[in-house]
């Protein structure tokens, strides 16, 4: 069966970034991230009312590591470890099936750099190699053209387009599921 046991927090690097746990001096940008609509335009998830909600959310964060519930990471540039711009993790993860939900955003200020593509790339090798996953699955707003292309751009195949299947905000939302499997099994 898969498990998310691991000693400690699996800090992972690319070319140009450093994913590293959430800490509690994340929670500023995390506020200011989350209530951004530019950002969560395409997130459809309540936004927090406060900076305590978000600082209970990273303990949630790190508490879902320590149990083997999740697997979030913060990204940000080597240059600046400190500085987060954004996130990318598993979550909603199906051990019997070996399957787990990936999710990701970044400040907009990083957009169009290739920054989510490379942290994607290597959350996925992680993904497929070290926590052994079959498979990767990804829902996101039918409106979001964005994440659909950066998805198909990492060869995940559309799977699913469930019709008003989320309740959000007073009305019923369609949601595109993406899956990709491991090409090692």
């Amino acid at each position: 069966m898969l498990t998310l046991n691991f000693t400690k927090f699996p800090a992972l690097e690319t070319e140009r970034l450093i994913l590293r746990e959430h800490s509690p001096s994340d929670a500023e940008t995390l506020f200011a991230m989350r209530t951004n609509e530019t950002v969560m335009k395409y997130i459809d998830r309540e936004r927090p009312k406060d900076l305590l909600e978000i600082e209970t959310f990273i303990t949630a964060f790190n508490r879902g590591f320590e149990n083997g519930d999740n697997l979030a990471w913060v990204i940000a540039l080597k240059e600046n470890p400190d500085k987060m711009i954004g996130s990318i993790g598993y979550w909603r993860t199906d051990y019997g099936n070996h399957r787990a939900e990936i999710g990701y955003m970044l400040h907009p200020d990083y957009w169009r750099k290739g920054i989510i593509s490379e942290a994607l790339k290597r959350t996925i090798a992680f993904g497929f190699e070290e926590i052994n996953l079959h498979t990767i699955k990804a829902n996101i707003n039918i409106e979001n053209d964005a994440s659909r292309k950066m998805l198909i751009k990492h060869g995940f195949v559309k799977e699913a387009h469930f019709k008003q299947d989320y309740y959000f905000r007073g009305q019923f939302l369609d949601s595109e599921i993406y899956g990709l499997l491991n090409p090692n099994h």
